[in-house]
This record gives C-alpha cells, sequence and structure tokens, in this order.
C-alpha cells in the first residue's frame, strides 16, 4: 500500500465527471488499497478516486460513530438517491463539513439528512447503504466528488467569496497543486 498525493480545488480532474469502472482489475483493488491508506493517514473520513488523480467512479469511507462503533468500506459505480435537505441556512456548528482537496478549512452545508447508495465492493458483490446522519453527509459528499463537484461549490456567496480569498493566497485554483498526507504541512 501507498500514499497517494492529494489534488487541491483547482486541478481539473476534480472538476470533472468520473467514468464508471468497466472491471475489477489488479490495479483497482490496489488502488482502493492505496485510497484506504491515504485517506487514513490525511486523516479523513471518505475519499474519492478523483481526489488521487484517478478519474474513476470509486470512494472510500470510514466513520467511528458517538458509541464507537466503526464503518468502514467501498463504492464502486454508486448510484444515490436521497430525500431533499430541509429548507434553511446550515447551523456552522452541526452541519460544517471539510475536504481533503480543500484542506484545513470547513464551511457550513446543509444536505440531505438520509441517503441511499447502491453500487459494487471489490468483489463486485452488489452493494447497498441506507444511512442519515454524518454517514449520509459523507456519502453525498464523496459522490458529488464523481461527478465533479467539490463542496465548496455548493456553498452560500459568502462563504465561496472566502474560498477564492484562500485559494488565490495559497495558490490552490491553478491546476496541478497537491499535498502528501503525513509528509506536508499544511497548517502553516
Amino acid at each position: 500500500m501507498a500514499v497517494l498525493p492529494i489534488r487541491i480545488m483547482g486541478d481539473p480532474v476534480l472538476h470533472a465527471p468520473a467514468a464508471e469502472v468497466s472491471e475489477i482489475t489488479d490495479e483497482i483493488r490496489t488502488l482502493v488499497a492505496d485510497m484506504y491508506e491515504t485517506m487514513d493517514v490525511a486523516p479523513g473520513v471518505g475519499l474519492a478516486a478523483p481526489q488521487v488523480g484517478v478519474a474513476l467512479r470509486i470512494y472510500v469511507y470510514t466513520y467511528v460513530d458517538d458509541e464507537d462503533r466503526p464503518w468502514r468500506g467501498e463504492i464502486i459505480n454508486p448510484v444515490l438517491w436521497m430525500t431533499p435537505p430541509e429548507p434553511g441556512s446550515p447551523d456552522p456548528d452541526e452541519e460544517s463539513e471539510g475536504c481533503l482537496s480543500f484542506p484545513g478549512e470547513r464551511f457550513p452545508l446543509r444536505r440531505s439528512d438520509r441517503v441511499m447508495v447502491t453500487g459494487i465492493d471489490l468483489e463486485g458483490s452488489p452493494v447497498r447503504i441506507e444511512v442519515d446522519g454524518w454517514r449520509a453527509r459523507i456519502m453525498q459528499h464523496e459522490f458529488d466528488h464523481l461527478n465533479g463537484i467539490l463542496y465548496i461549490d455548493r456553498l452560500s456567496d459568502g462563504d465561496w467569496k472566502t474560498v477564492q480569498k484562500i485559494a488565490r493566497k495559497r495558490g490552490w485554483a491553478r491546476g496541478g497543486a497537491s499535498w502528501m498526507p503525513g509528509v506536508d504541512d499544511l497548517e502553516g
């Protein structure tokens, strides 16, 4: 397993729909193993293949809830169904999220509280996940990546302006920017 560089917001691979996986090969299995390693080192709760420069419809996820129940897996060629989000402004304390492709920042974003995702796993077996709360947020966030959407693309105008200032200051608006989990210090 290897830790892979994570692409930052300006990279074109993050802004285009990813292709379906036509066959689960050893290369796909290695990619998924590397994605788990990268997600864990980052650390993150999800990672989509476009974030590591691979334009395929794959993501991995991990989450431990308040009762220490682990939840971890991968989904290949996912399809997402969701109820519409509740109307209103997001609660900055309860509904803020971050992204490994816009590292070190968090912004409030209203998401659907319940989703269902179907797809296949690394064995080619069908996967069906019905979740709510933070797990639903993770599924929506990673699914967006497969469609060329970053969570920052969904922010309010005021937060979007803040994102643009941060991106210009850090040089993230241009293509080719990336960071290496476990190596790069993004705090300074």
